[in-house]
């Protein structure tokens, strides 16, 4: 079937953490604003995009403390969270349908897909992200991703 991912919004790392150590045995990431892909690893394959979007070298974006930090695992590696960096969420919010558009082009033609997908399944999941990174910074919420294998 392939991995799932939820793209969400939480107040902070412990907050995030909950989203996917339920004490209510709900679903991940219930409660929280979201939306679920397959096949989008948060770490690898967004690495360009964010590249793209925030005009720093990979190698800048890598060394964030952020990008891609451990923040939870449910039993051993069940369903595990990691967060993306604040200059990500705010380059996402910032930018409109044209930017998205041209960024999901360059983006199509990285070579961190196994199967590239199109541009326009690319902007389409850019536009999830974006909206998602706007009310993230409306409501003082960082971004993070839950990767259930």
């Amino acid at each position: 079937m392939g991995a799932l991912f939820g793209y969400y919004a939480a107040h902070d790392d412990d907050d995030a953490g909950r989203a996917v150590r339920r004490d209510d045995g709900g679903p991940t990431g219930t409660g929280y604003d979201r939306f679920v892909v397959k096949g989008m690893d948060p770490v690898v394959e967004l690495l360009p995009a964010e590249v793209l979007l925030s005009g720093r070298s990979a190698d800048a974006v890598e060394a964030d403390p952020r990008h891609g930090r451990l923040i939870a695992t449910v039993g051993d590696g069940e369903v595990i969270s990691v967060s993306l960096t604040d200059q990500f969420r705010d380059s996402l919010a910032d930018s409109g349908p044209e930017r998205l558009d041209a960024v999901a082009r360059a983006w199509s033609g990285s070579n961190v897909f196994a199967t590239p997908p199109g541009p326009e399944g690319l902007a389409q999941f850019l536009d999830a992200l974006a909206a998602l990174a706007r009310r993230a910074v409306a409501h003082d919420r960082r971004l993070y991703c839950w990767i259930c294998p």
